[in-house]
């Protein structure tokens, strides 16, 4: 299967320029240092699936021209990840269904704490309609789109990549099991997060980065999840090797 991919949003937690920052990247005029939190779309069929729905995602919709969203698949519950949930309602009312949402158990507890009102008994009119899936260790499809779990360690916390035919994509990681390196296979593209030069505890390198993909040998890499303190797109781009990119908002591809 062919799947579009829409980088959504490229940007760490804090996203890019940082607030109070005047950096070089902060106070850079080129759009691809302007980075909004780290996010993905996937399109295939006429169907729709976003991967994470951070603070940005109202604008990342807009600025996309999104009508329609069948499913969100969340990686894990970090506010950067989950905190613009709330604004699928739009598509709750053009679509007349609930949006089908997958994630582990963990984060579904992290989703019914912090949207508390789309799950009580009598439901405020107009609150976020969800229906919960949950995500488990074997493949699974939401809206008609294959995932494969990929499970990685963010420090001490749990999270899910995934391999979606030829891509694989995997944010918000430091460590990745041997296991899940045998679940990566080879695919066509990687998509991996990249936050800085100098060593983080729950984040790759960029160093680091250049290793797993050297390790697994897809035909094409792409950094995400990328900080101002990793330097301006167009110095780290010409530093990388050939067939490894710096991801930038609004990039798409068929894989």
């Amino acid at each position: 299967m062919s799947v579009k991919l829409t980088f959504l949003g490229t940007g760490t937690s804090q996203g890019v320029p940082v607030i109070g920052c005047a950096c070089l990247v902060c106070v850079s005029k080129d759009p691809h240092d302007q980075r909004l939190r780290t996010s993905i779309m996937l399109e295939a069929n006429g169907r729709v699936v976003v991967v994470d729905t951070g603070p940005d995602f109202r604008q990342q919709m807009l600025r996309e021209g999104v009508s329609r969203l069948d499913a969100v698949v969340f990686t894990h519950a970090h506010k950067d990840h989950i905190a613009g949930l709330d604004d699928v309602r739009p598509f709750n009312h053009r679509q007349k269904s609930a949006t089908q949402i997958y994630a582990s158990t963990e984060v579904q507890q992290a989703l019914r704490r912090e949207f508390y009102y789309c799950f009580d008994e009598h439901r405020y009119p107009g609150v976020p309609d969800l229906t919960l899936n949950t995500i488990r260790s074997e493949a699974f499809t939401a809206a008609d789109i294959p995932f494969v779990p990929l499970p990685v360690m963010h420090m001490n916390l749990p999270v899910l990549g995934f391999r979606v035919g030829n891509l694989a994509y995997i944010t918000d990681a430091n460590h990745i099991p041997e296991e899940t390196y045998r679940k990566i296979g080879r695919p066509e593209v990687l998509v991996l997060n990249a936050l800085r030069h100098t060593p983080h505890p729950s984040h790759f390198t960029l160093h680091e980065a250049i290793e797993v993909v050297e390790r697994i040998k897809p035909q094409y890499a792409f950094f995400t999840h990328i900080s101002h303190q990793l330097g301006t797109h167009d110095d780290v781009a010409r530093q990388l090797p050939k067939n490894i990119f710096l991801a930038y908002d609004g990039l798409t591809m068929h894989v």
